[in-house]
């Protein structure tokens, strides 16, 4: 016998499955339609990355070709800017050698004579007390032996550094007009005693021929670990404040992935005073900056003012006026104030 229980339970389960049945029905059509979006979306991005491509191979198609013009070219936007000069190359720890490769061959196209290359070591950029202790000693000994003077350090923090920056610029660089520079064996003395304590070495191919009255710095690849307050980026500093007043004209290069970087000794060196005495180049890993080096040390030959120049801050990509060749070259000279020989010793 069927009672009224079972007749409830036959709706309550009747209206249960229809409710199931429009539960799954519109669940399905939810899913499909979230499919539709989410592959519409697919599509679009998918669009995107290929048109994003298509552009970075159009550019990377355009930089390859003005790198191919600026390489034909630069012999002849070069020559002659630095006829009859000499230029001494100094790479900081971690340097980029394609840099200095590709400046050895910018100055020698402008006419210019590599008098020799010099690497500094990472102990140079070491101010721990031993360090300290050690490049103490030698600075004595070597400014004792030549007879000079160091001149006061501008931080405490790198003084030795920066004495040391001032024997070895001695050693390598004389500003035309000036005093004489030190002679290929006092240079070789001086280079010595730094290459035996670790903290420097010179190229056998470029070693030092003689002085030379410009200079060209070379800056680490990457940004030291602790930015603008690293001992490498303070120790720069001294060592390219020494060469600007050693030399007739000194530029800074560096690469543009390194000098771009946060912390960077490019950026380090253009937000202090030393910015003033130095031109600097951040894009010398290509063609474009080490032209822009050459025509920098030509400007600063001709008078003009230390400059920024490259594609990360600078001021402009580069000088201008364009320097031009000039039968003779008359370098801008100032007071040396950085070393000074004492009576009798020439």
């Amino acid at each position: 016998m069927i009672d009224f229980r079972y007749h409830l339970v036959s709706i309550v389960a009747v209206f249960l499955a229809l409710a199931i049945g429009i539960v799954l029905g519109s669940t399905s059509e939810l899913r499909n339609g979230a499919l539709d979006l989410l592959q519409q979306s697919s599509n679009t991005l998918k669009d995107n990355l290929n048109a994003a491509n298509a552009e970075k191979q159009a550019l990377q198609a355009q930089a390859g070709a003005e790198e191919q013009f600026l390489q034909t070219a630069e012999p002849h936007l070069l020559a002659k800017l630095l006829q009859g000069d000499s230029v001494v190359i100094v790479a900081e720890p971690g340097a980029q050698g394609s840099v200095v490769d590709g400046v050895k061959q910018a100055v020698t196209l402008a006419g210019a004579t590599v008098t020799g290359e010099v690497t500094l070591q990472p102990t140079f950029n070491d101010i721990s007390g031993a360090t300290q202790a050690n490049l103490s000693g030698i600075n004595s000994q070597v400014a004792s032996a030549e007879g000079v003077v160091p001149g006061n350090a501008t931080n405490p923090q790198t003084a030795y550094q920066q004495q040391a920056a001032q024997l070895i610029a001695a050693a390598i660089l004389a500003k035309t007009g000036a005093q004489p520079g030190a002679a290929p064996t006092e240079a070789q003395t001086i280079l010595s005693a730094y290459a035996q304590a670790g903290y420097l070495t010179v190229s056998p191919s470029g070693a030092p021929t003689g002085t030379a009255q410009l200079a060209v710095l070379v800056t680490p690849q990457t940004a030291p670990a602790d930015g603008p307050n690293d001992p490498a980026n303070q120790v720069l500093l001294a060592v390219a404040q020494e060469f600007a007043g050693a030399s007739s004209a000194t530029v800074v290069a560096g690469g543009t992935a390194g000098s771009a970087q946060s912390g960077s000794a490019m950026s380090v060196l253009r937000s202090s005073s030393v910015s003033g005495q130095v031109s600097s180049v951040d894009d010398a890993d290509l063609t474009l900056g080490q032209i822009t080096v050459v025509q920098a040390l030509a400007a600063q030959l001709a008078g003009q003012k230390p400059n920024s120049y490259g594609i990360s801050g600078a001021s402009a990509v580069s000088p201008s006026p364009l320097p031009t060749p000039t039968a003779t070259t008359t370098p801008t000279v100032t007071p040396p104030t950085t070393t000074t020989r004492k009576a009798g010793k020439k």
